[in-house]
């Protein structure tokens, strides 16, 4: 999911090299939408991944 905002904010820069402004806007939206289900997606997996298992 990381990549996938890399990918966008990447796409973002190079729309509005070329001057597409909806487009760098809207790559940039999705960018910052899917870096921060990325963080909520990693905190949630930290508290309930490392649990330790008591017999």
């Amino acid at each position: 999911m990381l990549s996938w905002s890399v990918t966008f904010f990447i796409l973002a820069i190079i729309a509005a090299v070329f001057g597409f402004g909806g487009i760098a806007a809207a790559a940039t939206g999705i960018a910052k939408i899917l870096f921060f289900v990325f963080l909520v997606a990693f905190a949630i997996s930290l508290l309930t991944g490392r649990r330790a298992v008591v017999d």
